[in-house]
């Protein structure tokens, strides 16, 4: 099964908790056992696992990738000025893959999927595959 997931984004740097879609897409598959990808289709945006109990882990990260890759550099040559949100994206990545059990996300105690937008606010896709077996 696969769906796709249209969500509008507020600020410029957030994490998204999109947990539930996943979770949803799962109980929708009816698939008790296999594996559960989540996909970001765009380059200034990426699919994360990390605390979901917590909210200042997602303000430290943020924090945290401003610092390391702050929005303007002088040596910056991308003509949309969005270098840094490239370089938190690729750090990031694309995907993640969660492993489904007795129909369920196997994930820890503490943690959630999220959508890590880094050029927004903007309207974005993600998709979420479920692979039986």
């Amino acid at each position: 099964m696969l769906r796709s997931f249209t969500i509008r984004t507020a600020k410029r740097d957030e994490m998204i908790d999109i947990t539930s879609f996943v979770e949803e897409t799962v109980r929708q598959a009816n698939v008790t056992e296999g594996i559960a990808v989540v996909y970001c289709p765009h380059t200034t945006a990426g699919i994360t696992i990390n605390e979901n109990a917590d909210p200042d882990v997602k303000r430290d990260m943020m924090r945290r990738f401003d610092e390391t890759y702050p929005w303007e550099h002088p040596l910056d040559r991308h003509m949309e000025g969005n270098t840094a949100a490239h370089m938190k994206a690729s750090t990031v990545g694309a995907s993640q893959h969660v492993i489904i059990h007795e129909g369920r996300l196997l994930l820890g105690r503490w943690q959630g999927v999220y959508f890590c937008e880094y050029d927004g606010p903007r309207q974005r896709t993600f998709y979420v595959k479920v692979l039986e077996g």
